[in-house]
């Protein structure tokens, strides 16, 4: 028996790294956009860095996929991966759907927000939205192929996502179905003062070693 791969359980179409929409994305699926919202990161010199507002709850970063970055994934599996150390705490899914990782890299930053309003972290989550729900039905003790599997059979977030990459907020034109992508979404959160890097492409999460809330986006352009 085989394990299913990017692309085995169907194909989507792939989503434009646009803060606009992205957080109109984010509100339709539950999340309180006016407390917490995604912007463009111009450079990471630190003069750009410092137009971002504060605190930073998480980094998505949208790159191309190369020769080079393929390999060095592939070493991370065997000399990173089996020695590292990951907190119980980092929400991780695995990501099976072509052209899904726009999708996967916001359940990964909103599902392991390291800042909170007052009525804490489950307070940005609109009570019964979609959000509130899929996340009830994979809470962290869930594995990530688990996960994986719950939303590829959900049409919900499939209809949401297929409408959000037809939105008007678009700057480009979605293209074909099958047209070649070679783009990935990744997310960067901060869990109990360690970076971590979630691309549900790879084996696990990556720990890239400490960090705070008011260095994390400066440690995260590192990673980058």
């Amino acid at each position: 028996m085989s394990s299913k791969k990017e692309g085995d359980a169907g194909r989507w179409f792939p989503l434009e790294s646009n803060p606009e929409l992205l957080n109109s994305y984010i509100s339709k699926l539950g999340f309180d956009s006016s407390q917490f919202h995604f912007v463009d990161v111009f450079s990471t010199e630190a003069w750009a860095l410092e137009m971002v507002p504060q605190p930073v709850a998480a980094v998505i970063m949208l790159y191309p996929i190369s020769q080079p970055q393929e390999a060095h994934r592939s070493e991370e599996n065997t000399n990173v991966i089996p020695k590292q150390q990951v907190s119980d705490k980092v929400w991780y899914m695995k990501q099976r759907i072509g052209n899904a990782c726009g999708t996967v890299g916001i359940l990964h930053a909103l599902g392991n927000l390291s800042v909170t309003t007052e009525a804490g972290a489950d307070g940005l989550i609109k009570k019964d939205s979609w959000l509130d729900r899929f996340y009830s039905s994979c809470p962290r003790s869930l594995g990530p192929t688990e996960k994986a599997s719950i939303l590829e059979s959900d049409k919900e977030i499939e209809s949401m996502h297929d409408a959000a990459t037809a939105d008007d907020a678009n700057q480009t034109g979605r293209g074909e179905l099958d047209d070649a992508v070679n783009t990935h979404f990744v997310a960067l959160v901060n869990i109990d003062g360690g970076l971590y890097e979630l691309d549900g492409r790879k084996e696990a999460p990556i720990h890239h070693g400490s960090t705070g809330q008011t260095s994390f986006l400066k440690d995260a352009c590192v990673v980058v």
